[in-house]
This record gives C-alpha cells, structure tokens and sequence, in this order.
C-alpha cells in the first residue's frame, strides 16, 4: 500500500516537472504563489547584503535538477536526464560563488546527484569545486570552527554569522572528502557539527536558527531567528536541518555520538509535532494549533529518518526509524500532495518564510526535493545517491 502511494507521489513529480519545463525558461522555481504558480528566479542570482539587510538569492536552482534526476531514475526516460544537464549549465557558474554557505544545497543535489548517475566527471569537477568554496568559509576561533553562512568573508558580519541551516550543506564537504581522498573536507564539517552542538542545540534538544560569535574568543554572543517566530522560539525547519545535518555527519565519520545527537534532535521535533507528523512553521507561535504549517520540515526529517535507519547499528531501532519515516511519507502523500492541476508544485502547506510574507502556505522548492529524495530512499535506495552503510556497534 505504502510503496504504491509512494510511487505515485514520485509519477506525480514526474508529470507536473514536464509540464512545468516548457513554461519556464532559464529562470527556477522556488515557491507557488497564491495561485498556484511557480515564482521563479535566475540561477545567477547571488545573495549578499542590501543595506544593512540580507539577501539569500537563489539557493533553489539545484533541488529542482534533483527532481529532474529523480523523475529519470523513476521513469528512464532521457528527456528528464537532458533537461536536467541543461539545466546544470545554467547552474554551473555558482561553483565559484564565494558568498554563502547555500552552495551546498546548489550543489549537492545537482552535480553529485548527476554524477552519481551519469558518471561524468564534469559534474563531480562542479562539486569538488564548489565544495573547495565551502571550505573556504571555515572560521578559525580559540574555541573552534565553523562555516560562516552568509556574506564576503571580507564583511565581519558574514565572518561572524552561522545558521543552523548549514548544518543541511555540510553533505558537499563529505562527499568531497571521498571523491578528492582528501580528509579535510570531512574535518571541516565535523568541525563546524562540533560548534553547533555546542552553540545552537538548547538543553531540551531544541535549536536556535542562527547564532553569531565573537570570533576574538569563539564565545556564542547571540542566538537568533530570521524566519522563525521569535529569537528564542524553536523554528521547525530549522531542527529539521540540524536532525539532517547530525545524520549525515554520522554517516561521514562513522561516530555514534552524531546518530545519537541526531535521534535526541528527533525526539524533540516529534514530541511538539504530535500525531499529524507535520508541524507549524514555529513550534512556538502562540496560535499553535491554528496557524500555518510547514510541510518541508516533515519532508527533511523524513529524509533523514530513513538514513537513520539504514545507519544505525541497532537493527529494531533502525526499523523504528524507518517506520517513523514511512508514517510521515504516508501523510504527505495522503494529505498534503498537490493533485490539482492549478497548483504546480508538488507538496502543499509549506512555509518559505512567515516572517517576510514568503512563501507560505504554498510549495517550496527544497519541500519537494526532500520529499522525493526520501521516498527514493524507500523505493529505489541508492539510485538518487550512495545508500548508507550501517555503523558498526562500537562506533
């Protein structure tokens, strides 16, 4: 029942991404307007500061080659393959793009995700390029490193600033440690997993979206929020990245101790959820339940889940996880997808951001990528991208 549901959700993508190809252009989508369809931007377009504000740009542009990926490995069809390395051309001048963190997410479920299939080194030559950027933002304090999130790393704020997003771009810099044989890709995310802990995660397993340290001594100096609903509110997408990022960290190092970071991150994040398995877009809006949610989170949490379960070397805790993952799948398929022809995206009632009015209650670029790469991982694993391999016991 489950794996037919499934399918379908992945047939569905497939559909809609050609329909969606012949009105596009060169520009991406990122987020469904109210009605229905897709805003789009340029890959070029680069974040940065605008005044004393920041901008994210384009940090979409790679999910949706992903999904073009995707729908190849679902259907063998070479048109999705064709688009998707069209695509990648329009993509491939971000490799050099030295402003953000969010390279990661360009790249990572793009040219890894195209090399992976193909076996064409052009892409792992984007990738292992692009993560050399994100290396580069690797901020040495007494207290240790961590990547900077935004900005020329010539701007104290961008020197100073770390979200908890990049813990989600962190999978770049460890598949750059494999391809390359260099282990400093993999030492620079630990290093960065390690300040987070450290930093971002609350007492009670929650997490904060952003801090900003005092570089002189490596101390937090503030947490804060950007999208969420208050600084010291818990952000759901936010936990969602940070229950991704500790997954993948444990995958890459091999070490328990991120897998069990990981499983505490995702006890928290199920226990505010509650039985619908999907959340609001801050866990601590005061007109929770009646307020906006955001399906994007559950869509990454389901991602990592099933890595948690094919890593973990408890094999009934490992079905645990596996089963908590297809229960959100199942949700999301059964209630949340966008059967409509009117609205093109894929996953209904995410949330962009509240806070500057974008975005909600529509689909969301990275939404639908989560989503899908976590029901490949149910039905076609090790396709999109290299299944994990369990951790051994006395990791």
């Amino acid at each position: 029942m489950t794996e037919r549901l499934f399918l379908e959700a992945l047939d569905l993508s497939a559909a809609k991404l050609l329909e969606d190809e012949k009105t596009l252009g060169v520009s991406f989508p990122y987020v469904t307007l109210a009605s229905g369809a897709w805003d789009t931007m340029p890959a070029s377009l680069s974040a940065g500061y605008q005044g004393a504000n920041w901008s994210h740009g384009n940090w979409f542009c790679g999910f949706w080659i992903g999904l073009l990926t995707a729908a190849y490995l679902r259907t063998r069809d070479e048109k999705y393959l064709n688009l998707a390395r069209e695509r990648m051309l329009l993509v491939a001048p971000r490799a050099n793009d030295g402003n953000t963190h969010d390279i990661g997410f360009i790249f990572y479920p793009s040219a890894i995700a195209l090399f992976h299939v193909t076996g064409e080194e052009q892409y792992a030559s984007l990738a292992a390029r692009a993560a050399d950027r994100l290396r580069r933002r690797l901020i040495l304090t007494p207290r240790g490193s961590y990547i900077s999130a935004w900005g020329p790393l010539n701007d104290v704020r961008g020197r100073r600033s770390s979200a908890i997003d990049t813990m989600a771009n962190l999978p770049l810099l460890y598949w750059a440690a494999q391809y390359e044989d260099d282990a400093s890709f993999t030492l620079a995310g630990e290093a960065h997993a390690i300040m987070t802990r450290g930093s971002f995660i609350r007492p009670d397993h929650s997490t904060y979206h952003a801090v900003e340290y005092d570089i002189a001594t490596g101390v937090c100096a503030r947490g804060f929020t950007f999208q969420g609903y208050a600084d010291s509110s818990c952000w759901p997408r936010g936990q969602a990245w940070a229950i991704y990022g500790y997954t993948r960290t444990a995958e890459a190092t091999g070490k328990r101790c991120y897998l069990d970071l990981a499983e505490q991150l995702s006890e928290y994040f199920l226990k505010r959820t509650g039985s619908s398995l999907v959340p609001p877009w801050d866990f601590d809006d005061p007109l929770v339940p009646n307020t906006l949610l955001d399906t994007s989170a559950s869509a990454i949490v389901a991602s990592a889940f099933a890595d948690m379960a094919a890593l973990h070397p408890d094999r009934k805790k490992g079905e645990v996880w596996a089963q908590r993952s297809r229960d959100i799948l199942t949700i999301l398929c059964e209630r949340h997808l966008a059967r409509d022809d009117a609205h093109r995206g894929l996953l209904r009632h995410g949330c962009y951001s509240k806070p500057h009015n974008q975005g909600i209650d529509s689909a969301v670029m990275f939404g639908d990528f989560f989503f899908v790469e976590a029901l490949c991982s149910m039905v076609m694993p090790g396709e999109l991208r290299t299944a994990p391999k369990r951790l051994s016991s006395d990791s």
